[in-house]
Formats: C-alpha cells, sequence, structure tokens
C-alpha cells in the first residue's frame, strides 16, 4: 500500500465519523458503555451452610455457553481475561466478593507469569490447570510467596496431583466420584492440611456421605446455582 492510499484511507474515515449525526454517535457511546459484563457465580458453603467463598466462571451475553472442555488454550485465557477484568478490573469488587474469598480457575499462561494475575491475594483464590509441568510449580511456588491461595481442581489422587498437595490450600473432589475408594481420596486430599471441596452436590445423600468422609466445604446446586451477575455499571479502574 502506497502512503498516498493510506492517505486516501485516513481522509475516508475522517469523513465516515464527521459524517455521523452528533445524537447517533452518542446512543451508540451510551450503548458499548452499558454493555453487559457478565461473571457468574456460585456459592461454597461450611458444612453448617454458611458462605465460605464464591466460584467465578464465564458467561458471554447472549450466547449459549460451550462446552469449556472443547476450548483452545487461547479461548481459555480469553475467558479467565473476561472473568478477572470484570471482577477485579472494576470497582465495587465487595458486590461481587461480599467479604469472601474468590476462586477463579487460571490456565498455564497465568501460573507461569505469561499473562498478569491481579494483585488482590485477599480475595483471589487461584484454581490451578490440570497440567502440571515444572515451570507450572515454579509458578505456583511464586505465586504462593506473592500471597496467593491455591486451590487443585478435579483430585483424584493420582501422583502428577500429589505432587502439589505440599503447595495448595484447598482440594476440589468431585463428590460423584466418592462411592468408589472415598476415604483413601479425601485422606490423600487432607494430608498436607488443605481444606477439601466437595464439588457438584446435587442430591442429599451425596452431600451427607461427603460430609461423614471429613469433606470440609461444599458446592453445587443442591445448594445454589450458580447466578449472574453484570457488572457493567461498575466504573472500570486502572491496574
Amino acid at each position: 500500500m502506497t502512503p498516498e492510499s493510506d492517505d486516501s484511507l485516513t481522509w475516508l474515515g475522517a469523513a465516515v465519523d464527521e459524517a455521523i449525526p452528533p445524537q447517533l454517535r452518542l446512543e451508540w457511546d451510551r450503548h458499548v458503555a452499558r454493555a453487559p459484563v457478565l461473571v457468574a457465580r456460585q456459592g461454597i458453603f461450611t458444612e453448617h451452610g454458611r458462605a465460605f467463598a464464591y466460584q467465578l466462571s464465564f458467561r458471554s451475553p447472549g450466547h449459549r455457553l460451550e462446552n469449556p472442555s472443547a476450548w483452545s488454550a487461547r479461548q481459555h485465557e480469553e475467558a479467565t481475561a473476561h472473568v478477572l477484568d470484570a471482577t477485579f478490573g472494576r470497582a465495587d469488587l465487595e458486590d461481587v466478593a461480599q467479604g469472601r474469598l474468590l476462586f477463579v480457575r487460571c490456565p498455564r499462561a497465568y501460573l507461569v507469569g505469561e499473562l498478569r494475575v491481579p494483585h488482590r491475594p485477599d480475595r483471589l483464590v487461584i484454581e490451578v490447570s490440570d497440567s502440571v509441568d515444572p515451570a507450572v510449580i515454579g509458578g505456583i511456588r511464586r505465586l504462593r510467596a506473592q500471597g496467593f491461595r491455591i486451590a487443585l481442581p478435579n483430585f483424584t489422587n493420582v501422583p502428577s496431583e500429589r505432587q502439589l498437595l505440599p503447595l495448595v490450600d484447598f482440594v476440589k473432589i468431585d463428590v460423584r466420584d466418592l462411592d468408589v475408594e472415598g476415604r483413601p481420596v479425601v485422606r490423600a486430599a487432607r494430608s498436607y492440611g488443605a481444606l477439601v471441596v466437595g464439588e457438584y452436590v446435587e442430591r442429599p445423600d451425596q452431600l451427607q456421605h461427603a460430609r461423614e468422609l471429613g469433606v470440609n466445604l461444599f458446592q453445587g446446586n443442591l445448594l445454589e446455582r450458580a447466578g449472574v451477575l453484570d457488572r457493567a455499571d461498575a466504573r472500570p479502574v486502572v491496574p
């Protein structure tokens, strides 16, 4: 493209901007400013039913949520960026947190320092990705040194997960898997002092069984379905 064509495109863009009526431009700016900024929130509860923390996850306005297991690494990163920006990148954080911890699943790029984690160790609990390698372990150590609490999801007591147990504060177990070797899995999860979170609690018998096995915290639709918060009215803040 020649310099002359660059100048022509610049002139054309300016002419198009000039042709937009001021009222239409104002209405568009208002629309953009009020576009939904959504984040899903589900409670994590104590055995006595008190809200202990919240799990945050991605929601997109006007679109059904696709199966995250089919996402690419880039899609996971973009979804996490949206959740972190909608939550920690806007004012009135306590409208979301209500004084409680906020669990957010963070893919590898956040753990190894390629993408920035908001410096809010007082609120943010970093849920690690499923794949573990030396760089991830080093990143988790670095985040812990900064004061962050770490959660290990989908624990099934395999060696790759057990190596992380000394580094995590919460271990999450699918209660639907506790019928088979439930007690050894819970015992291993607690072996370094972590609190155990029972996920996907859908029925009262699952809740009772998890309690009997020594699970500390509980999450699932039986206790609370995920609600969707719109953060559009919260003012963006400069990092």
